[in-house]
């Protein structure tokens, strides 16, 4: 993609989430957790590179004991899709017996946060959450029915960039949630 390409994608991209209305969702989020884990020292594991940066914003709003780790597990790369999960990266903390929050941008139909899920539960996880700042509302989830214990925002079932969600590699840090056009 060049550069006039990637301008284009933002300029026609339709905003369906302004930055306000995210960061507030996130201090819900936020509130939800702390209600939830204050007691429980989680560790919180960030979803990369989509999850940098819902986990950046909310880290600061939690204010109990937890540590954080990071995965870097893809099955995108800089595609429209894929079938295919590729570690890069997975959790260099000890994961049994704790209570593990996944971190992500997109529960979309949720193959890679699966996988994640399920990798952390084979490593002695004593539960595994989801927390995702945006959750696509449809019906082709991975597991009938699966949802994210902390959701930001629901959206329909569109292709969606900004605010750690991307197109093509850019727009992660398009200030807003947009679709991008004809999707």
């Amino acid at each position: 993609m060049n550069i006039e390409e990637a301008n284009r994608v933002l300029v026609e991209g339709e905003l369906l989430v302004a930055e306000a209305d995210i960061t507030a969702a996130i201090a819900r989020i936020a509130e939800e957790m702390t209600a939830e884990l204050k007691e429980s020292n989680p560790l919180l594991i960030c979803c990369m590179n989509g999850g940098l940066a819902f986990t950046g914003q909310l880290l600061t709003k939690l204010v109990f004991p937890l540590q954080i780790d990071y995965v870097h597990a893809t099955r995108y790369g800089h595609q429209l899709n894929g079938a295919m999960l590729d570690w890069k990266v997975r959790p260099q903390i000890d994961l049994h017996g704790r209570t593990v929050v996944l971190l992500d941008d997109i529960l979309d139909e949720g193959v890679t946060l699966a996988a994640i899920a399920e990798y952390c539960r084979q490593q002695g996880a004593a539960k595994v959450m989801m927390a995702v700042l945006v959750e696509k509302l449809h019906l082709r989830k991975v597991k009938p029915g699966m949802r994210a214990d902390f959701t930001g925002i629901e959206i329909g079932d569109r292709f969606l960039f900004g605010y750690g969600l991307d197109y093509k590699g850019y727009w992660r840090n398009a200030p807003g949630i947009y679709a991008l056009k004809g999707h």
